[in-house]
């Protein structure tokens, strides 16, 4: 095959499409929430990009037909407007894949109408959090004030590092298209799948796209992940009551 193949399943025509973005990332919090709205919202499969910077690797489905490792768009309906989904389960596994794949997915974009998009992602807090925040960044100023008063925050400095894969370079070049595009990343511990974040990620995004969506599955998934936190916790508490070696030195 060649280096990146392009798939055309669909060819519909979108109203006012908004690019949305969710790959696997930290907490996987911009794919729990692109999975979410694919299962809430009407969706079709439209495109299907293979590379040969994806893992050698096949999955399986149910049905035990395997499929060779790809990006998805999916075209979803969401009200007034439709919506361009991107996800999958690998980004590119090179630098130089990175920028090759995204030119892709802008192109694919690009001829779909879109002129706004949404990278969603999480940014990495070491701890547990309860409440998350969003924070965002943006290719053109103009936007700060519209996506502050949806609930996001802009830091100075944060993230640290700043944005990388797929999200980061969604900004990067998409900004040298012309394009309107925004991360919208939820703090998240780093270290746990996240659907509460993913949910906070959601909220944010449902306020700058303009359109609606139920939660209840993803609430669902958070309150399931509270009680294997709260298992985990337990056991930590537990070992950290455990006599040291030392302890037992002066035992009988």
């Amino acid at each position: 095959m060649d280096e990146i193949e392009v798939e055309t399943v669909a060819d519909p025509e979108l109203r006012d499409p908004v690019l949305v973005e969710g790959l696997p990332g930290v907490g996987h919090v911009g794919k729990l929430a692109v999975e979410h709205l694919l299962e809430e919202l009407d969706s079709e499969l439209v495109r299907r990009v293979f590379a040969d910077e994806f893992p050698p690797q096949v999955s399986i489905g149910d049905d035990g037909v395997a499929e060779l490792a790809n990006a998805e768009f999916y075209a979803v309906d969401a009200g007034d407007r439709d919506l361009l989904v991107l996800t999958g389960d690998h980004q590119a596994q090179s630098n130089a894949g990175h920028y090759h794949l995204t030119d892709t997915f802008l192109d694919i974009a690009e001829e779909f109408g879109v002129e706004r998009g949404f990278a969603l992602g999480g940014v990495p807090t070491g701890e547990l959090v309860d409440d998350p925040a969003v924070l965002a960044a943006v290719t053109d100023e103009a936007a700060i004030d519209d996506l502050t008063e949806a609930g996001v925050e802009f830091r100075e400095d944060e993230p640290a590092g700043g944005i990388v894969g797929v999200s980061g370079l969604l900004l990067g070049l998409g900004g040298r298209r012309g394009l309107d595009v925004a991360c919208l990343m939820g703090e998240t511990s780093g270290y746990l799948v996240d659907p509460t974040s993913a949910q906070a990620v959601l909220e944010v995004l449902e306020e700058a796209a303009g359109f609606e969506v139920g939660y209840e599955s993803l609430e669902e998934r958070a309150e399931e992940m509270k009680e294997v936190v709260g298992k985990i916790q337990e056991m930590q508490n537990q070992q950290q009551g455990m006599p040291t070696d030392d302890d037992l030195r002066y035992i009988g």
